[in-house]
């Protein structure tokens, strides 16, 4: 937003009071707050929330005599984009709407800079009609540009001829295919678009999957995955080949699996590239999962930890030796976990060291070791070179064999406070993995001391939309949590309290205030980043006696619940109720392992 002149802002409140957007004492309470603030007026404006972006830019518009377009939800047309490059669009937050009488349409957050608007005209070489749109809706409109991947590919792919004739059936000798592919700029053009698409919207894969006519390419955003476009089946051959180049890995090998790994350079900063290419019966597929750093927070509140939970853990955390276990399927986030515990007790007193594959998260003030099966470093073996360092806290990737378990459980014995992770669909599920690999009932009484169950599920973006629950959610809402819920408002406090939130509706109800989000474009069904569901609980001395009986899950399950755990299906409706996520996705997610 440009800075105001003292006339120009005058007529903007004056426009803001008029449309009953202020009042007058709202005006001068906001003015008074500026000058104790020493902040621009405007910052402080938008920060109390009384007036939105989209409000305040409709006012500068008005005043500066510029037509005004909201694109907060607009959806501009594929062709329409076409008409300004992304690299300037971003340059100069201004987007095109269309053409009008041999114009450009724009629209641009600075509409008021005759300098911009110039600059811009010249750099098009176009005349243009500008409207005015805030920050909001012009963001809008550039992730629209990331969803186009298709043209972007397919613009730097108009060799198909030479790709038919190298991805044909006559042969191609090993030496000639790698001087093709090397100097191939398409092919390293169309993986670079890909790769940067899959960046820029979060996702944690990319799936590349060979079929008989054509090559398909998906990506897992916010967990689900999602086709993105189709390649010819002639592609395949140099887009694998370019990408085991990369990787360090075998071009000419097509017959076992291979895995390497590769770091890329997106918006300015690097995302680390697992590579896993397996033979399949039409070729050669390639799965990349993606390690961004950069947009994860590793706090234990936004990660979604609450109340009962929270309070487990850090008890647990509190301790000075023992186990504390984590458990769910693949991309469910238990490293993350991991290192969000590692952050809350992480201090100069203590000596941290991590045994991973891989290391996903490079951080100060703990000492962290790759695991590399090709040279013997494995969790076995790397584990006990860690007990000979003198080490306070061990963490431990994940525990895949007894072995593992073994010098764990011995670590979790001699003083040492040991973090680790299982696959298991419910907390009360690691327990019984541990027997199955072998590890003595008193020995998994006597170590470990807290329990984490864990799943992932996507939340409702910002902009959404409250409804009513229809009678099968109100029913499905009721039965999970009417043990949870308060009967009346004077227990709404505690319950609240102890549960984590401020503020929790009445079990007894026709209906709750349900939420989801709009579907566009940048949110797809409404849904943009993920939090997690959890349950946490303490090993006590009855679930100890379960252990000891070697019981089973749901066993142990069905006690930790009586003492207060809340199951990964309750966590998942409490946050429904708090407008996060909505019942849909918790039950698409939670099914499993937790009733």
């Amino acid at each position: 937003m440009s800075v105001l002149s003292a006339g120009t802002q005058q007529e903007v409140e004056d426009s803001l009071v008029e449309k009953g957007v202020l009042t007058a004492d709202d005006l001068a309470s906001l003015r008074h707050q500026a000058e104790q603030t020493k902040m621009p007026f405007l910052s402080v404006l938008t920060a109390s929330g009384k007036v939105n972006d989209e409000q305040l830019t409709q006012a500068i518009a008005k005043v500066n005599k510029v037509p005004y377009v909201n694109l907060s939800t607009a959806a501009i047309d594929k062709e329409v984009l076409r008409l300004l490059s992304q690299d300037i669009a971003e340059r100069y937050m201004a987007v095109p709407l269309g053409e009008m009488n041999h114009r450009l349409v724009v629209a641009m957050l600075d509409a008021d800079n005759i300098q911009a608007v110039d600059f811009l005209s010249n750099k098009t070489g176009r005349g243009l009609k500008v409207y005015a749109a805030s920050e909001t809706g012009i963001r809008n409109v550039l992730k629209q540009y990331q969803q186009d991947i298709e043209r972007d590919v397919s613009d730097v792919m108009d060799t198909n001829t030479k790709l038919e004739i190298q991805g044909g059936t006559a042969p191609v000798s090993e030496e000639k295919k790698v001087q093709t592919i090397v100097q191939d700029s398409p092919i390293s053009k169309a993986l670079s678009a890909i790769l940067e698409y899959a960046a820029k919207n979060r996702a944690s894969d990319i799936h590349m999957e060979p079929s008989q006519k054509d090559f398909k390419i998906r990506c897992r955003i916010d967990g689900v995955l999602r086709e993105i476009m189709k390649l010819p089946k002639s592609t395949e051959p140099p887009l694998v080949s370019r990408i085991k180049i990369l990787s360090n890995l075998k071009i000419d090998e097509h017959r076992i699996p291979q895995d390497g790994q590769f770091t890329v350079m997106v918006d300015g900063h690097g995302i680390d590239l697992r590579i896993a290419i397996s033979p399949v019966v039409w070729g050669e597929q390639v799965v990349i999962r993606l390690l961004d750093k950069s947009g994860t927070t590793l706090n234990l509140e936004d990660m979604g930890y609450h109340g009962r939970a929270l309070r487990t853990i850090r008890r647990g955390l509190e301790r000075p030796n023992g186990m504390i276990l984590t458990s769910g399927p693949t991309g469910s986030g238990k490293s993350t976990s991991l290192y969000a515990l590692i952050q809350e007790i992480m201090n100069d007193s203590i000596n941290i060291v991590t045994l991973e594959d891989p290391v996903e998260y490079k951080m100060d003030g703990i000492n962290q070791i790759q695991v590399n099966a090709e040279v013997g470093l494995t969790f076995a073996s790397g584990l006990r070179s860690i007990l000979r360092q003198d080490p306070d806290v061990v963490m431990v990737g994940e525990i895949r064999d007894k072995e593992t378990a073994q010098l764990a459980v011995q670590a979790a014995l001699t003083g040492h406070l040991v973090f680790s992770t299982l696959h298991t669909n419910s907390a009360a599920g690691i327990l019984p993995r541990l027997l199955d690999m072998g590890i003595e009932p008193f020995l998994i009484a006597s170590t470990v001391h807290t329990v984490i169950g864990q799943r992932l599920v996507r939340r409702i973006s910002g902009e959404k939309e409250e409804y009513q629950s229809d009678q099968n959610e109100t029913a499905a809402i009721k039965a999970a949590l009417g043990n949870f819920l308060p009967k009346s408002d004077k227990e709404m406090a505690d319950v609240a309290k102890d549960l984590g939130y401020e503020s929790l509706p009445l079990v007894d109800q026709n209906a709750y205030t349900l939420h989801r989000g709009k579907d566009t474009p940048a949110t797809p069904k409404g849904y943009k980043g993920r939090m997690g569901l959890y349950e946490v609980f303490e090993i006590t001395t009855e679930i100890q006696d379960l252990i000891l009986k070697r019981s089973t899950s749901s066993q142990i399950q069905e006690l930790a619940r009586e003492q207060g755990m809340v199951t990964m299906r309750e966590d998942g409706y409490l946050k429904a109720l708090q407008g996060v996520t909505t019942i849909q996705e918790i039950n698409r997610v939670a099914a499993i392992g937790s009733s």
